[in-house]
């Protein structure tokens, strides 16, 4: 019969914590605001650049500096404020669609992920 893929001999599967989760849906929450942000908040030419383009830009930041394995490594520093640049660009999203409550929400919620990660990965 077939074994458990998790006891294969040779592979090394990474273990998914809850935390990994909730900064993953901190991430599709943060661009999906994004491309919500563009579409509804700008007139017709620009909410179809803007609710596209800010998508795109907060994926290839993602994937350059933050992925789990970044193209560009950058100091833990740096790259916690280059965290905080994408949630305080989300969260003022939020304010400019007149939903603070939300935004203050996601703030607290990304910010308190991303703390706890940090602590994390520093030990």
């Amino acid at each position: 019969m077939s074994q458990d893929p998790a006891s294969t001999p040779g592979v090394d599967r990474p273990t998914i914590t809850a935390l990994d989760v909730v900064r993953s849906v901190v991430l599709i929450v943060a661009v999906g605001t994004l491309a919500l942000w563009g579409f509804a908040t700008w007139p017709f030419p620009w909410n179809i650049v803007l609710g596209i383009g800010a998508p795109i830009v907060v994926i290839l930041i993602w994937a350059l500096f933050l992925s789990p394995r970044p193209v560009l490594r950058l100091h833990p520093f740096l790259r916690v404020v280059v965290e905080l640049l994408i949630y305080v660009g989300v969260t003022i999203a939020w304010w400019l669609m007149d939903q603070p409550l939300i935004g203050i929400a996601f703030a607290v919620v990304a910010v308190g992920a991303g703390v706890v990660s940090g602590r994390r990965r520093i030990r």
